[in-house]
This record gives C-alpha cells, sequence and structure tokens, in this order.
C-alpha cells in the first residue's frame, strides 16, 4: 500500500490566490510534485490549515505515515485565528508522533507551539539564494543531509526566523542571515525535521516571489531597480527550463545544489526514506 503523506498548507487563501495570479503553484501542490519526486506512489491529503480546513471524515492524523509542513505569508508570533489554529494543530502532530517535515513557516509553526520562540529577522528578508549554509556538528551526520555538502546554498524566502528552539531540539545548519537554518526535534512524543529555507521550490516559482515581493527587494536595496528584478526574474526563469545553461548558471553563481533538483531537494527523499516509508511498511 503506498505511503499516505498530509500535506499541511500553511498559506491563507488570499496569499494563494496572489501567487496562482503571478503564475505559481499553490504551495500544498508543489510540495505533492516534489514529494512524488522521490516517490511516484505516495498519496497526498492537502489540508488548508490556515484556512479552518479539517481532515475528512473518519480519516485520524495517525491513518498518516508523515506530514509536511508548507511555507506561508503568516508569523507564528501573531496573535490571528489562522495562526492559532496552525499551533493547535502543530501540538497535535508531535502529540501523534507523526513524523513531520517542516520548510520556512513549518519549521517555524512547530517551535512557537511547542515552547520555542520566532520573531521578525532583524536582518530582514532573505530571499532567493540562502548563501553558505553550514552544518553543525549535529548536522554533519544527520541523515537530512545525505547526499547535501557541508556548506551548501538553498532557494528560500522568509523575513521571521527561529530563535530559540523548543525543549529537546537541535540545530543542525546556520548561516549569516539565520542562525538555525536547520534543525530537528525528538523527544517523549514526536519526531520532527525542519529548514528555514525552501527545498520543496524550484526557480519558476522564486521568480513568481521576486514578481509579488518587488517592492521590499527595492526597499531593502537588495536591487537597485525594476529593471534589475526583471532581469533576474528573466534568468531564473530561463534557468528552471534549462538548468544546463552554464553562463545563466555562472552569473548567479548557482551550481548543483540548486540546479539539480535531486539534491535540492535531498532532505525531502532523505525524510521519505528514513521516516515515511519505513512507518508505511509495518
Amino acid at each position: 500500500m503506498p505511503a499516505r503523506v498530509l500535506i499541511i498548507n500553511g498559506n491563507p487563501m488570499d496569499a494563494t490566490a496572489r501567487i496562482a495570479a503571478l503564475g505559481g503553484r499553490p504551495y500544498g501542490e508543489g510540495y505533492s510534485s516534489a514529494l512524488r519526486f522521490f516517490e511516484p506512489e505516495l498519496e497526498f491529503t492537502i489540508l488548508d490549515a490556515a484556512d479552518g480546513g479539517t481532515l475528512p471524515a473518519g480519516v485520524a492524523l495517525s491513518d498518516f505515515d508523515g506530514a509536511a509542513w508548507t511555507g506561508s505569508a503568516l508569523s507564528a508570533y501573531e496573535d490571528k485565528p489562522e495562526v492559532g489554529r496552525q499551533i493547535a494543530l502543530a501540538r497535535a502532530v508531535h502529540a501523534a508522533r507523526l513524523p513531520c517535515f517542516g520548510s520556512c513557516w513549518g519549521q517555524q509553526i512547530m517551535c512557537q507551539a511547542l515552547g520555542g520562540e520566532v520573531r521578525a529577522n532583524p536582518n530582514g528578508i532573505e530571499i532567493g539564494v540562502a548563501r553558505a549554509i553550514v552544518r553543525t556538528g549535529a548536522g554533519r551526520s544527520h541523515p537530512m543531509f545525505s547526499g547535501k555538502m557541508e556548506r551548501f546554498d538553498a532557494l528560500t524566502i522568509h523575513r521571521d526566523e527561529v530563535v530559540t528552539l523548543p525543549p529537546g531540539a537541535r540545530i543542525l545548519a546556520s548561516n549569516a542571515m539565520s542562525a538555525i537554518q536547520a534543525m530537528d526535534l525528538r523527544g517523549t512524543a514526536g519526531d520532527f525535521w525542519g529548514v528555514q529555507y525552501h527545498p520543496e521550490f524550484d526557480l519558476h516559482l522564486m521568480g513568481v516571489l521576486f514578481r509579488r515581493d518587488r517592492q521590499a527587494l527595492l526597499e531593502q536595496g537588495l536591487y537597485k531597480d525594476s529593471d534589475a528584478i526583471a532581469g533576474t526574474i528573466a534568468d531564473f526563469t530561463a534557468l528552471n527550463d534549462n538548468p544546463a545553461d552554464a553562463a545563466l548558471a555562472a552569473k548567479h553563481h548557482l551550481g548543483p545544489g540548486i540546479l539539480d533538483p535531486a539534491i535540492r531537494m535531498a532532505e525531502l527523499g532523505n525524510w521519505l526514506k528514513v521516516k515515511v516509508l519505513p512507518r508505511a511498511a509495518v
């Protein structure tokens, strides 16, 4: 029987609609496609948690072999129903001992729910490529990073960051923008792997997010003008369609860790191999 994965879409409907209007896929669909790259026969249920979605009648968390938590435009420290619902769900996933992988918001909401702290990143927005992520001592031997370099780049977008881990958690990777770029959490209940970046993203979606956040890029001084942003969007879109374009890859300092999906998304494949598929086989 195929493994069953719950995709928890943390993005509210209005934010999803904006991405779709710019030519991007909803985060839940993108996540399921990324996971199927490694295991085509997976079965998925997408739960729109921010908007109050619930599991189908007669289905419980224990019916799944794993849960993957997407990114979101929300902030985990906000007092909003869209956030409160997901904090409650994070605690339920943890209590159910369901293997869980969280990207960006997924890492933040789990940490906020279990006693950690999330804040606005004082370094500002990290968007496009997170550079020079370095594995910690714990990260060097962690199975999440099998197939990755000890120092690597990753696709990313975030304005917030985890600043304090919940009890029982470990830092697995860091860079100059965020001290907690990856972590894990085990203990009396639950099993969680989290990253601040987005292994499930591709360069096409990054171009969409550059269009969406054009004003923030200008205000923070990351680009001198709109033409420079448009140039990066065009280059990223072209590289997404043809990752073998060596000149464009060199222009943006992008190597196989970004351009080869097996390496870029290795954390997801490792999570399936180590946590999800063995549970499904029992």
